[in-house]
């Protein structure tokens, strides 16, 4: 049942659009924008992917090197020690490397469809060895002192969440990593609850367990505990083998409205949403049995790594939500839901 009403301008940014900004690379996907309200305008914080010209018979990439300065690497297609049967990972000598390097970087709007750059903010970039294949995935949560963006931190070691704190995208306080590997897809509430803050997570563990959404609860928005799990892949349904927090999570007179996405063998990534005790987020008051948005435009089915609608990023006006959200890995869109809507197609527990 998908609900979405999309923007008839979709696919609202491409990776043409905007110029790379590393010397040498082209931009071969915009992916997942944060999303928040500034100075009168709508800012996305893209996520950027760039990678060198590719070369026939190789398959190059850049990587953040020892001395924080980026480095190419280049393998042999036909060598049989290279698995580049993904187009985002690929094994090498039983060594994993991502085929891009990401970043993150800063476009306004003054109607949700023209997106363009100030200069007065920088894109930011991946900083020290954690960070060495990149930052990924940032979700903007805005509070009363400021704004506080979660995002994956990579590296060859591991993939772990990391925090910024900022007023203004131009003074940056880099918190470290807040949630150790395996772990991404966080998202902070954007008030306390109870005199704490939360946030959602995805610790991933292959043996027991899967790839769920948890819940933690911290006093300082760093440091992070009383972990729960709050939402578990089905099998047999769209969300069979991942879930992740998408947004920050939207206070209702229901309860906590979070939008997820969820994949299923095929890799298949679609929408849901959950509904949470506004008092107590831990207990799911309902959850959606069919999702909301599934990849059904050309532009979502087609792509660097196609079926894919991802969101981490929307703002809210009454009762609409607004999402920005990453199509085939590749393009820009943008969405409008009913919350009222949302609500009704929701099975309580």
């Amino acid at each position: 049942m998908d609900i979405a009403k999309r923007n008839i301008n979709n696919p609202i940014l491409r990776p043409g659009d905007l110029p790379a900004k590393i010397d040498g690379m082209e931009i071969t996907c915009l992916l997942n924008p944060g999303v928040f309200r500034m100075n009168g305008k709508t800012w996305l914080l893209l996520r950027v992917a760039e990678r060198p010209k590719q070369i026939d018979g190789k398959i190059s990439f850049p990587i953040y090197n020892k001395d924080g300065k980026i480095e190419v690497l280049s393998f042999d297609k036909n060598d049989p020690q290279l698995d580049a049967s993904d187009p985002r990972v690929i094994m090498y000598r039983g060594k994993n490397y991502l085929t891009t390097l990401s970043y993150l970087r800063l476009v306004c709007s003054d109607d949700d469809i023209h997106f363009y750059e100030d200069p007065a903010y920088p894109p930011i970039f991946g900083k020290g060895d954690l960070e060495s294949f990149g930052i990924e995935d940032c979700r903007v949560a805005t509070m009363d002192d400021g704004y506080y963006l979660t995002f994956t931190e990579v590296s060859s070691v591991a993939v772990g969440v990391g925090l910024i704190a900022t007023k203004d995208f131009q003074l940056l306080d880099r918190k470290g990593m807040i949630f150790p590997p395996h772990n991404k897809d966080c998202a902070l509430f954007e008030e306390k609850i109870n005199g704490l803050y939360y946030a959602f997570h995805r610790p991933s563990s292959p043996e027991l367990g899967g790839n769920y959404i948890w819940l933690a609860e911290s006093p300082d928005r760093v440091h992070w505990g009383n972990h729960k799990c709050v939402a578990v892949t089905r099998d047999g349904s769209w969300d069979e083998t991942r879930v992740g927090a998408g947004a920050p999570p939207i206070r209702t007179a229901e309860g906590w409205l979070e939008i997820y996405h969820g994949a299923n063998r095929q890799h298949r990534y679609c929408l849901g949403a959950l509904l949470l005790d506004l008092n107590d987020p831990s207990k799911v008051l309902a959850r959606s049995m069919e999702p909301i948005m599934e990849p059904i435009a050309e532009y979502e089915q087609t792509g660097f790594f196609g079926n894919v609608v991802f969101t981490n990023g929307h703002y809210v006006e009454n009762d609409t939500i607004k999402i920005f959200y990453g199509a085939s890995d590749e393009v820009i869109c943008s969405a409008a839901f009913s919350i009222s809507e949302i609500l009704k197609t929701l099975k309580k527990k």
